[in-house]
């Protein structure tokens, strides 16, 4: 009788375990047991909501290189690190305005940072007490002090289908 309540909860936690799996990755996998979970079982469990974010960075005043932009969802690693950034996008660019679009992104906090590698070698230029040398711009267009920008006067709410922003670039 123990064995077989065992053998039921390994079988309720595999299935607990393939549902979350369908519920992040949108796919299903085999559980422990062989047996495929189907999607939709798991469909009326819970939605995540989300919208697109239109980012329409103006104010570019230097020609060449390439501007990155990255969607942080955390103070961590905001402005610079977008390796720890939610998502990242890069392209080179030609006039003063330029368009980024990110698509499906959950509804959440966010901030945006925006460099212009003026140069093209892969990184932001800065003097030698870090201040850059090359284009920057934050979500919110906030005054940016001495330490650089911080998450919170950058962050914005996406709670909508679509949401529209601008970021003006500042050459320091």
């Amino acid at each position: 009788m123990i064995k077989k309540q065992h053998l039921i909860s390994q079988l309720a936690l595999q299935t607990a375990v393939t549902a979350m799996i369908v519920l992040i990755t949108g796919t299903a996998c085999k559980a422990a047991t062989t047996e495929t979970l189907p999607v939709s079982s798991v469909s009326s469990v819970s939605s995540v909501k989300t919208g697109r974010i239109v980012v329409t960075i103006t104010d570019i005043t230097h020609t060449g290189g390439f501007l990155g932009i990255s969607l942080h969802n955390s103070k961590k690693g905001f402005p610079g690190k977008h390796d720890l950034a939610f998502t990242s996008q890069q392209k080179k660019y030609s006039g003063s305005t330029e368009m980024f679009v990110f698509e499906n992104v959950p509804y959440g906090t966010y901030a945006i940072s925006v460099a212009h590698d003026e140069n093209g070698n892969g990184k932001l230029d800065t003097n030698f007490i870090g201040i850059p040398k090359e284009g920057v711009g934050v979500s919110n267009n906030p005054k940016i002090g001495i330490g650089g920008p911080k998450f919170d006067p950058c962050s914005f709410m996406l709670n909508t289908e679509e949401l529209d922003l601008t970021i003006a670039m500042k050459y320091l």
